[in-house]
């Protein structure tokens, strides 16, 4: 009977070895190899607690000014920047989504070249500083090409931060975790929804005319500031990697790691060299999950489109401008709690398809109602039901990483071209809120219902897909098969993390299902 040194020569194991070499070890032995300890799950509440302190309140905080930036312009609308630009016709949409064509171009090379740097805190907070100089500066414009010149460069500088931070995340906790960390990270677009208008309303009401500035010129340059400052203490606060990170003990680095590695059966590490993140692309674009996901993402993307028209859309409601901006808070206040539940249960429960899905026929209703009744309260409580669309979101996200998760490349690239397809969308929504459709806003409603049937066959169709991939892992169990090449490859690196050899690192494999 081979033993593991022989089986590690010779470059193929076979199942009938890893049973013959378990006279050392029962397989329940190494399945439990496989276990955190009781000592190590003590320890993992500390780490997780340590990791969710430094990592969750910075990446939420610099999201909340991210797309604070991001609706500036929305903002700056209401107070004069289309006269003083001379804008006319279509110009303002146009602005308005130039900044998502830069954005989608620049997000696959920036995650492979985040993956492949490996300094999150330099890379993210370098762009964090890039994107809050450029809101700063825009408000030197003097015309449409000057604006439409800024917002295509802001989208460039933006698009590394949110599928960098996704694919960041990723590389610190488990999938039962990930989904309500997801949550708490969208939960930044969220409060800026709620309250993004009232700050912006307070700048601009407060400095307009000082020092010959106008009022949308002052919010451009103090919440560009304020990102640039928040950009340098990320550099310094955000740690990198668990290996790296000197806050952490031996003990909590090896579990860290460990802990992943059990999760996926095997180690969460890219070959060598940068080789390794165009394989990793070519093998994300060649799953069709990709693509599938993509589409879904999309889906709520485009759907959820109202949230750039939402002071719009509560101004339909028959109050004044501040009423109007107040009434916009509560439905995005609801969602916050409510998304941190639904993805708290997500995790808790291990699904992702369902908790994707059933927001959609609650969003429907919800755009439905708007579209044909004309009374404030059915109209306001539409509101809060549209508002089930960002429930979605952090799920989407969440089982991106589930569904494509490995190796990291791979995963980098999945969550650049999944972000980058989802926000294709940004571009065309703006041009179907149309002021000759108001106040039911039919067309874009129409539009939006549409997405969230295209968005329930998507994941319909990946649900399909994960379960017949589970049914093959579960029938490769039950027969005997060998391994060699670059899977015996994963294994000695798995062995390695785990501290197992070959055939042992071979039975740990067995059992990984993907999470549906």
């Amino acid at each position: 009977m081979s033993t593991a040194p022989d089986i590690q020569k010779a470059g193929v194991i076979h199942d009938h070895d890893i049973v013959g070499d378990t006279r050392r070890y029962s397989r329940e032995e190494v399945m439990h190899m496989g276990e955190l300890t009781e000592a190590e799950l003590a320890l993992e509440k500390k780490l997780r607690r340590k990791i969710d302190a430094r990592i969750m309140p910075t990446v939420v905080l610099v999201y909340l000014m991210n797309y604070i930036d991001r609706n500036n312009y929305p903002a700056a609308r209401l107070q004069g920047l289309e006269e003083d630009l001379n804008l006319r016709g279509s110009q303002y949409q146009v602005g308005l989504s130039i900044l998502f064509v830069s954005y989608i171009l620049a997000q696959l090379p920036s995650n492979l070249l985040l993956n492949y740097m490996g300094r999150p805190s330099w890379y993210l907070g370098f762009f964090t500083i890039a994107w809050g100089l450029v809101s700063a500066m825009t408000c030197l414009v003097k015309n449409y090409a000057g604006i439409v010149t800024c917002r295509f460069v802001l989208g460039l500088v933006e698009a590394p931060f949110f599928p960098g931070v996704l694919f960041y995340l990723s590389k610190w906790y488990t999938k039962k975790e990930l989904n309500l960390r997801m949550a708490l990270f969208y939960s930044g677009s969220l409060i800026s929804g709620a309250f993004g208008n009232l700050i912006a309303g307070g700048i601009l009401s407060g400095l307009a005319g000082k020092r010959g500035l106008t009022a949308w010129q002052w919010l451009y340059i103090i919440e560009g500031a304020i990102t640039v400052a928040i950009g340098i203490g990320v550099i310094f606060i955000l740690p990198d990697f668990p290996d790296t990170w000197d806050g952490l003990s031996p003990e909590m680095k090896r579990l860290a790691n460990r802990r992943l590695a059990i999760e996926a059966a095997e180690a969460d590490v890219d070959e060598k060299g940068g080789k390794s993140q165009w394989v990793g692309c070519k093998m994300a674009f060649a799953d069709p999950k990709t693509y599938l996901l993509a589409i879904a993402y999309m889906s709520v993307v485009g759907a959820s489109g109202f949230q750039n028209f939402f002071p719009t859309l509560t101004g339909t409601l028959g109050f004044n401008r501040t009423i109007s901006l107040l009434l916009v808070a509560p439905p995005y206040l609801f969602m916050v709690f409510y998304s941190y539940f639904h993805s708290w249960l997500s995790d808790r429960v291990g699904n992702r398809f369902w908790f994707f899905v059933y927001p959609i026929p609650i969003t429907i209703v919800g755009f439905v109602v708007f579209m044909t009744t004309d009374g404030f309260g059915p109209r306001y409580f539409s509101l809060f039901l549209m508002n089930f669309i960002f429930a979605q979101v952090s799920t989407c996200y969440a089982w991106i990483g589930n569904a494509l998760p490995r190796p990291p490349a791979k995963r980098a690239a999945a969550y650049a071209i999944i972000n980058s397809v989802g926000n294709s969308a940004s571009i065309w929504t703006p041009f179907t809120y149309s002021r000759s459709s108001a106040p039911q806003y039919r067309p874009a409603l129409g539009v939006a219902t549409g997405l969230q049937i295209l968005g329930f066959v998507s994941a319909l169709i990946v649900r399909f897909i994960l379960q017949r991939q589970n049914a093959e892992l579960e029938r490769l169990e039950r027969e005997e098969s060998e391994v060699g090449g670059k899977n015996l490859e994963k294994l000695k690196k798995t062995a390695e993390a785990e501290g197992l050899d070959i055939t042992q690192a071979r039975m740990l494999q067995k059992g990984y299902r993907y999470m549906i």
